[in-house]
């Protein structure tokens, strides 16, 4: 079973914004997308730089310092050079503040 941890404030998380949080000693990328909530580990694999200060656009997320991008619904890599997947984490929005599971 999922071990839910509190990541921030809902209401710091406006649709179509990316925000980086520590949760449980992991640096998490936190999304929101046409209303819902995803998460991913906040580092690129390909040049190790932090996703949540790249650009969102809908699901894609691309990284500041190469411009490869990802799906943050999946974690799987959407463009070059970013080849490999990222981690992935079940987020939740409950009792105004986002939740993530580790």
């Amino acid at each position: 079973m999922a071990d839910w941890v509190d990541a921030c404030d809902a209401g710091e998380l406006g649709d179509g914004e990316a925000l980086g949080v520590q949760v449980g000693g992991e640096a998490i990328a936190l999304y929101r997308v046409d209303g819902a909530v995803y998460a991913t580990e906040d580092r690129c694999s390909h040049g190790l730089a932090s996703l949540s200060e790249g650009m969102l656009d809908g699901p894609t997320i691309e990284c500041p310092l190469h411009f490869g991008c990802f799906d943050v619904r999946t974690g799987a890599p959407t463009a070059a050079p970013c080849s490999v997947p990222i981690r992935i984490f079940p987020a939740q929005e409950r009792d105004g503040r986002i939740l993530v599971a580790l």
